[in-house]
């Protein structure tokens, strides 16, 4: 039976090592769960994935601050706006996808994406319905900058001195976000019916869709995993100067594909900034006991076309460029002299930090990133960041400027948030788990292989004790002659 036993360690150690050497040789288990994971990457009927990404189980939270005004008749003489921030007021931000229609024998997928916002008062500093902000007049900035050199500014002038329209305005938080009827608009709307008399920043935006999606499911390459192709039937832009900023490239931000490795480079279209941006990867993290890779905008993106050439498209009119941190999406907002920022100037020159008393620029409250589990592309936390702006100057036209220096004044910023809920982490960590168990194998069959093999030497070779000899005396024969 020992002699057995023997024989068994003998032929099962060198069995457990080459397996295992062979297995972490052609990288068969490993490759075996990115085969399993990349399987589970793609939008097709039926699929997790695609019940996952049509309607997702968590919503995010939208916080919005605003920066009240609290020197207007200064401002109106040249000084620098003194602005206090005011929130945050919250809402939760529900998505679904609608009129989901697989195409091209499963390569494509199209869909529109619907958000809804609901407020959430125990995460709010107060009641939008009653709160009250003091900030620039848009609708009325916007007339001036659109009538200034055409016939209209003489008719535009008398509008605003008739309902009384000044640079700044006052109104509730729910009027400014989710839109009021201005006087100045109404009375616009009567001769040019085109014209909305509702103005709110986000007032297109609740219960409503930003335009028809074309991606890709993954089908035929998981590295295509929901890259966006078409949007609103269109390939590409045409707000900017060159092709390549006006590409559609990446994702719409809320999936990623699976196996994501550091020196990669995400790319995300995004509506809200009307282009395409993209993060780089800064630094290994752990969220909810799960491994992630943290992703950001790096400064190149938020760089003056005298840093970046490559943002030169990016200038309208063409040549027309502002400085690092500033991105003019007039053109996109119908008119509207809107520039986006980061919060508080984050990234942005210092002029315009220094411009507005009230900015202090923080990495950890305005900065943008991304946590994505690298094995599943599974974003686990998120934070976007995105700051309003209203470009302000004297229009001599117009008495309403008064002596405001040029500058983009802030009106508000918003967080976009999101983080894993435990039910959903639970069953991460549990993938996880079953990942690394699977690839594991290799390794356990090496430890078992030497194991055995340790055993089997020991009890071969192991030097067996001697008999211990006895002294000269004991040695003797007992009857001595």
């Amino acid at each position: 039976m020992k002699r057995f036993c023997l024989v068994t360690l003998g032929l099962v150690a060198p069995a457990f090592l080459i397996a295992g050497i062979a297995l972490l040789a052609a990288h068969i288990m490993e490759n075996l769960v990115d085969g399993q994971i990349k399987e589970g990457t793609i939008l097709k009927n039926n699929s997790e994935a695609l019940k996952f990404w049509a309607n997702p189980p968590i919503p995010l939270l939208l916080q919005v601050y605003f920066f009240n005004l609290t020197n207007p008749l200064e401002v109106l003489q040249g000084e620098n706006p003194i602005v206090k921030e005011v929130g945050p007021y919250t809402y939760r931000e529900w998505k679904s996808r609608r009129d989901i229609h697989i195409l091209e024998n499963g390569s494509k997928v199209s869909s529109f994406q619907p958000t809804t916002y609901y407020f959430v008062p125990e995460l709010s500093v107060g009641d939008p319905e009653v709160d009250r902000i003091r900030t620039v007049n848009l609708p009325a900035v916007t007339a001036m900058n659109m009538a200034r050199r055409t016939p209209f500014r003489f008719p535009a002038e008398l509008l605003l001195l008739a309902y009384e329209e000044d640079m700044f305005t006052i109104h509730t938080v729910d009027e400014i976000l989710w839109g009021y009827t201005d006087k100045f608009l109404k009375a616009v709307h009567k001769f040019f019916p085109g014209v909305d008399p509702v103005f709110g920043y986000f007032k297109q935006m609740n219960a409503t869709d930003d335009g028809e999606y074309l991606m890709l499911t993954g089908e035929n390459n998981y590295l295509d995993f929901t890259r966006v192709i078409e949007w609103n039937g269109k390939d590409k832009l045409d707000w900017w100067t060159t092709p390549s900023c006006n590409m559609i490239n990446g994702t719409d931000g809320g999936t990623f594909h699976a196996l994501l490795t550091k020196d990669e480079t995400l790319y995300i279209f995004s509506t809200d900034f009307c282009r395409s941006i993209y993060l780089t990867f800064e630094e290994e993290l752990t969220v909810l006991g799960i491994p992630t890779y943290r992703f950001t905008p790096p400064l190149a993106i938020f760089a003056n076309s005298s840093v970046n050439p490559d943002n030169a498209g990016f200038c309208v009119p063409a040549g027309h460029c502002v400085g690092s941190g500033i991105l003019n999406v007039t053109l996109c907002k119908q008119g509207a002299p809107i520039f986006l920022s980061l919060p508080h100037f984050f990234h942005a020159d210092d002029k315009y930090v220094k411009s507005v008393d009230g900015m202090h620029p923080n990495k950890q409250k305005h900065d943008t990133f991304l946590d994505i589990n690298p094995l599943t592309g599974v974003v686990v936390r998120a934070n976007k960041r995105m700051q309003i702006n209203v470009f302000v100057e004297t229009i001599p036209e117009f008495i309403q400027t008064g002596s405001i220096k040029r500058m983009p004044y802030p009106v508000m910023f918003v967080n976009e948030s999101f983080l894993l809920d435990d039910v959903n982490a639970g069953k991460l960590r549990a993938a996880l788990l079953q990942s690394n168990l699977v690839q594991a194998v290799p390794f356990i069959m090496l430890a078992l292989g030497i194991i055995c093999g340790s055993v089997f030497l020991a009890v071969t070779y192991w030097p067996r004790g001697k008999k211990e000899e006895g002294t000269v005396d004991e040695q003797a024969p007992l009857i001595r002659t």
